[in-house]
């Protein structure tokens, strides 16, 4: 049977001392955080009856996966990064800020500063071996009218499912770009088709995810961010369809308005007017923007 202490005068002023709301000194709101996670935790420790072992078992593990840098890997593996978009995705709705693309995490591997240009852009740095591939499409409004100087932010892994900038082989914002849209709303960018990743083997999160009975994959997939002023900003991407982890995405980031099909084109002529040099794949992503509600 579970002994039960939380009630006691003993440990709630214990919770209270340690989360330092006996101090007049420090910062409220980290106090405010702080006397709840403690108390859960406390809380979850008594119903599960955790054993000192188990306990200092975890605390050790925090320990590894910081010294892994894998924090905010496990963070989209456990959900969160997907719970946050549900209570964003809520919030946007009591404020009337719904509708339009959906949005979707942003995953732990963005840089800022990637180059800026107008209207297209090349993002493979002519280093990096992949199947060619020419991603396009317009940014409009809920009414559908075209947002011309809209900054659509894109970045994605090589073929290998590695990152520039966490992959010490890629040169420097390789496959990162962002593309001011042009009169008409369009941005084009010529890449490579990227593949998804694993969890790094004998990782601390897949060290995890293999004790729930899960995989740590995820789908080949590229990523967005679009923005313009008086306009909401938009964080989402587009998973390959065909992939076999498309629905089944380790980071739970896969919705079916963003599962996008990649059409092969072998049509010499359009290989020539798109700037390949061989058989190239087409991916359409069409995105909408909501204003923001008081400008409407």
């Amino acid at each position: 049977m579970t002994v039960k202490t939380m009630q006691t005068e003993a440990v709630q002023n214990l919770l209270l001392k340690a989360a330092g709301l006996d101090k007049a000194d420090g910062n409220p709101r980290l106090k405010q955080i702080m006397h709840r996670f403690l108390s859960d935790i406390y809380q979850m420790i008594e119903d599960l009856d955790i054993t000192p072992e188990e306990f200092w078992k975890g605390a050790c593990y925090i320990n590894e996966l910081g010294s892994n840098n894998e924090s905010v890997l496990i963070a989209p593996g456990l959900g969160f990064d997907h719970y946050l978009d549900i209570r964003a995705d809520a919030k946007d709705k009591l404020e009337g800020l719904d509708g339009g693309t959906p949005r979707t995490i942003e995953g732990p591997l963005y840089v800022e500063g990637a180059p800026l240009s107008v209207g297209e852009a090349k993002m493979v740095d002519g280093k990096t071996p992949g199947q060619g591939m020419l991603l396009h499409g317009k940014v409009v409004d809920e009414e559908g009218n075209p947002i011309a100087g809209a900054v659509v932010d894109i970045w994605h892994a090589d073929s290998k499912g590695g990152y520039s900038y966490f992959d010490p082989s890629q040169s420097a914002f390789n496959l990162r770009r962002r593309i001011e849209t042009d009169e008409n709303g369009n941005y084009t960018a010529r890449s490579i088709v990227p593949s998804g990743y694993g969890c790094p083997p004998g990782g601390s999160t897949i060290k995890v995810l293999e004790g729930l009975g899960r995989h740590g994959n995820r789908p080949a997939h590229i990523h967005y961010f679009v923005s313009k002023a008086s306009y909401k900003h938009l964080t989402t991407q587009i998973n390959l369809s065909g992939d076999k982890y498309t629905y089944d995405d380790f980071a739970f980031a896969t919705k079916d308005e963003l599962v996008i099909d990649a059409r092969p084109i072998a049509d010499k002529t359009l290989i020539k007017e798109n700037g390949f040099e061989d058989n190239y794949f087409d991916v359409e992503f069409n995105i909408c923007v909501t204003i923001q509600p008081h400008l409407k």
